[in-house]
């Protein structure tokens, strides 16, 4: 099976953004009268805000009503999209890894759990080439639910088969996974573990993932 497409994560894997997310949720914690967790971090990493704004807020206590939801939620955007704007940097690896792909004209998505805001945020910073985006406000179910990368093959024209996800949380691993596609994880919050199976690899850094890896790893 050829190669048709790699799909990126975007917070964590691509741009060294969990510790902009870190001082953000840091900041709503103590807005919640609490003190923020590696364990909170790890539990809500690679999700919706619309899945861990309710996590976070029933950590802490606080009521998980709608309007409470939507004010935890807008802060935490709103605190984000001013970090972005700072061009968080991109981690090691990275530029290499996109530069290949492309060389070997493999098209490349970036596939999120942050809103079209965040990405674009992120993306005016020149970040890329990418085929397309799809962003966690743009799909009906988020990571781990399989619908992301589906979508983004589908858009694509390729089958998810052929695909490889790069992805750094646990959430995104199973999403990457239940949409069929091999996975390759690098995992960057501690406490976030991710068990090496057939088609999905395990490496600490893109520095070690190369085009024939992505290759051999589609026909495993």
């Amino acid at each position: 099976m050829e190669l048709a497409a790699v799909l990126w994560d975007m917070d964590g894997l691509l741009v060294d953004s969990e510790p902009l997310w870190t001082v953000a949720e840091v900041a709503l914690a103590e807005e919640l009268g609490g003190v923020w967790s590696d364990q909170l971090k790890a539990a809500v990493v690679g999700t919706r805000l619309d899945v861990a704004i309710p996590a976070i807020l029933e950590h802490y206590g606080r009521d998980t009503d709608p309007e409470t939801v939507a004010w935890a939620g807008a802060w935490l955007l709103d605190r984000m999209v001013r970090l972005y704007q700072e061009n968080p940097p991109l981690l090691p690896g990275v530029l290499d890894l996109l530069a290949a792909v492309h060389e070997a004209g493999v098209p490349q998505a970036l596939v999120s759990s942050s809103y079209r805001v965040l990405v674009d945020a992120v993306l005016a910073h020149g970040y890329g080439p990418f085929a397309l985006t799809l962003c966690g406000d743009e799909v009906g179910h988020g990571k781990p639910h399989p619908e992301p990368y589906l979508s983004a093959a589908a858009r694509l024209g390729v089958d998810p088969r052929a695909c490889v996800v790069l992805e750094d949380s646990a959430a995104g691993v199973l999403s990457g996974e239940a949409a069929g596609c091999a996975v390759i994880a690098v995992p960057s919050v501690p406490g976030v573990t991710v068990l090496e199976t057939g088609r999905t690899a395990v490496r600490r850094s893109l520095v070690e993932v190369d085009v024939a890896l992505l290759r051999s790893l589609v026909n495993r």
